[in-house]
């Protein structure tokens, strides 16, 4: 596959991470050139603070290390690609400055350039937390796939930033062009959102959840969650991780049941852990609780968990792929003791019992519907 990425400014050799020997998705996409050929024909001046929010994978931060942008990313994986490309770019050590969603942003924004997210919830946070930064002369632009880009999308900068519009497609890629307005009288920030959980789903019932924008479902208890719920293992104590955490309400649910538990909240997101500590919290659970940003169960010592649990993504952004869940399995079997257990929760015609026959040898059905499946595998 072509990891190189034409710009401007020469070519970029660019990879996903973690990198994979036969990955299949490149670590850029027509939206990222189209936003760098932008910049570059119309010479438009990166001085001042240049932000750049929602790189995916560091493309757009390598290519304009030069300005020293600051980036700022809701993904654990796309802040390590981001270092790992820029190190293979040569570019010196601190050119690019690395944000979370969740730290402060710059208290002055002179340029800020927008790789539009899946989540609508994210865009309308990030922008809201970025807008007092913003001043009139800041030159606003966005980018995204034509699939990606919605009225409700152009609606957001409109009403949190200024006047909107867009530009041409190219290659099935859009811009954004934003005229920020000061004078606008932006609403108040709705994240993060809290709600009460329904009854009748065990140990959570009626219990509240935080969410952070961006999290999965961040309105309501997705049915997967709620089924999962239904047919969690019964308490034992020991050391759990609850593994793509999201909001965090599965492992809340086992340390509300046994507060023997040892848990761990693990997710890519910065904004799902952010969220999973402050459902913990706000229940007032008893037991001992840890919250971890990071690359699946990567760092977690060999052999040193009871059970790990786990609603696996099958999305990478807008790209269907089981790389992940490949990842969460076989990092699954190598933290667990000798018969600990890993309960997946999954969409039937993922077929996941396949991959755990594969990874661990076995596979046990726990429950079913129509829809979705609680499998078991027990590491012999």
């Amino acid at each position: 596959m072509n990891d190189r990425m034409t710009t401007p400014w020469g070519e970029l050799a660019l990879t996903r991470f973690p990198e994979e020997a036969r990955e299949r998705l490149r670590a850029w996409d027509a939206s990222d050139e189209y936003l760098l050929r932008h910049l570059a024909e119309q010479e438009i001046p990166l001085s001042g603070t240049v932000v750049v929010l929602g790189d995916r994978w560091g493309a757009l931060a390598t290519a304009l290390a030069a300005h020293r942008p600051v980036q700022i990313t809701d993904s654990f994986l796309a802040q390590e690609a981001t270092r790992a490309n820029l190190h293979r770019a040569g570019a010196e050590t601190g050119a690019v400055r690395l944000l979370t969603t969740q730290d402060p942003p710059p208290d002055r924004v002179d340029v800020l350039l927008v790789r539009v997210p899946k989540s609508l919830a994210l865009l309308e946070d990030q922008l809201l937390r970025l807008a007092p930064a913003v001043h009139e002369q800041t030159v606003v632009v966005g980018t995204g796939m034509v699939k990606e880009i919605h009225t409700s999308t152009l609606r957001l900068f409109e009403r949190i930033l200024g006047p909107t519009r867009t530009s041409l497609a190219e290659k099935k890629a859009r811009l954004i062009f934003c005229t920020p307005d000061p004078s606008l009288k932006r609403p108040a920030n709705p994240w993060p959102y809290t709600y009460a959980l329904p009854d009748g789903i065990g140990p959570v019932s009626g219990r509240t959840v935080v969410n952070h924008a961006g999290v999965f479902c961040a309105d309501r208890l997705d049915i997967g969650t709620r089924f999962f719920l239904g047919h969690l293992p019964t308490a034992r104590g020991g050391r759990v991780v609850d593994l793509g955490c999201g909001n965090g309400v599965v492992g809340t649910a086992v340390a509300a049941a046994d507060p023997a538990a040892e848990v761990l909240f693990v997710d890519e997101s910065f904004q799902a852990v952010a969220s999973a500590e402050a459902t913990y919290k706000a229940n007032g659970v008893p037991g001992h609780a840890e919250f971890r940003v990071g690359d699946g169960l990567a760092g977690v010592s060999a052999e040193s968990v009871d059970l790990v649990l786990n609603n696996p993504p099958f999305h990478s952004h807008q790209a269907t792929t089981d790389a992940t869940a490949w990842r969460m399995f076989t990092g699954a079997r190598r933290v667990l003791r000798p018969g600990g257990e890993l309960w997946v929760i999954g969409n039937r015609h993922l077929g996941y019992h396949v991959k755990l026959r594969k990874v661990f040898g076995n596979s046990q059905l726990v429950a079913g519907d129509a829809k979705f499946v609680v499998l078991k595998a027990v590491k012999q």
